[in-house]
């Protein structure tokens, strides 16, 4: 591990991080979240691995972000890894939560905001993830928007990712995207895909299925002055996905359920999930794989389209 500093922020990179940071090669940064919350041992640290392997496949180098000791990662060694697969109860942490576990000195598994803070912090521009938080459904009344969309307000990093979940406000979170002059980008696909589902059954503003074209996309939007991110989507593959219908009867069926049984704010997301994942019998969990491993190896590809793009536009 090689320490460095952004200000007073302490960053602690992987030498193969460091190393290709320094050479200018395509790095794509990633969250611990995927690691700590959701699978169980070992499997989840055997998932973290596929991951760094896709978007070695797509040609970048991974940087898996985390918080430990007081510092950020920025990317972990196997042992890293796998000390963040067995250790038991390290908390999810948002981009509000960064100072309280800095400094506390524990541990800590970025979400996708937060990945966003520390990717900007140590340079690097893209960063991947299955899907992004949204505009919850019933917001109007509870307010509960994700704070990955402001995250996407203030970050300078693109972002691949399938979209967004069937029990978000999927109309409502690109009103947000499009009030706040976030660009999206679909690549491969004319709608905004769903996570699980190839679809939301919404045009998305964008198609561009160049690569290079998307990365003179995304330095445009930063060379007009923007400091927020962009979106690039991609959808899972056909042959993994889940029909959107049964997903919004299963989740229109749930939310009449958890209005019965009293369930509401942040705990009706984990209740419609869970939903989901009993409904369709094991297949929602190799849906997530599967969008983890394409959207990871596709920010491979981009990021390198976007390194190619610099040197090539850089002064001699």
């Amino acid at each position: 591990m090689r320490r460095n500093s952004h200000g007073n922020v302490p960053l602690v990179f992987s030498e193969e991080v460091s190393d290709a940071l320094s050479a200018g090669r395509p790095v794509v940064a990633l969250e611990s979240n995927v690691i700590t919350h959701g699978l169980l041992y070992p499997e989840n640290a055997a998932t973290a691995r596929k991951v760094e392997a896709a978007v070695r496949e797509g040609g970048a180098v991974p940087a898996t972000i985390g918080i430990a000791d007081g510092r950020i990662m920025i990317g972990m060694t196997d042992a890293d890894i796998e000390r963040f697969a067995s250790t038991p109860g390290i908390p999810k942490v948002s981009s509000r939560d960064m100072p309280i576990i800095l400094a506390g000195g524990g541990m800590g598994a970025t979400t996708v905001a937060s990945s966003l803070v520390a990717a900007e912090l140590a340079n690097i521009p893209f960063f991947a993830s299955a899907g992004i938080g949204g505009v919850h459904r019933g917001a109007e009344k509870t307010m509960d928007i994700s704070s990955d969309l402001i995250q996407f307000t203030r970050s300078k990093v693109a972002v691949v990712c399938a979209g967004a979940k069937s029990i978000l406000d999927l109309g409502l979170t690109l009103e947000f995207l499009e009030t706040h002059c976030v660009p999206l980008i679909s690549y491969g696909s004319d709608d905004f895909p769903a996570f699980y589902c190839v679809s939301s059954g919404i045009r998305s503003p964008h198609r561009l299925d160049d690569e290079a074209m998307i990365a003179r996309a995304v330095e445009w939007h930063w060379a007009l002055g923007n400091h927020s991110s962009i979106l690039i989507t991609t959808p899972i593959r056909e042959e993994d996905a889940i029909d959107s219908r049964e997903v919004d009867a299963v989740i229109s069926k749930a939310m009449m359920t958890a209005e019965k049984d009293g369930v509401r704010g942040n705990a009706i997301t984990k209740y419609l999930m869970r939903a989901v994942d009993k409904a369709t019998e094991g297949r929602s969990a190799k849906a997530n794989m599967s969008v983890l491993i394409s959207t990871a190896e596709l920010a491979g590809r981009l990021a390198v389209a976007h390194a190619q793009h610099r040197r090539e536009t850089s002064p001699r």
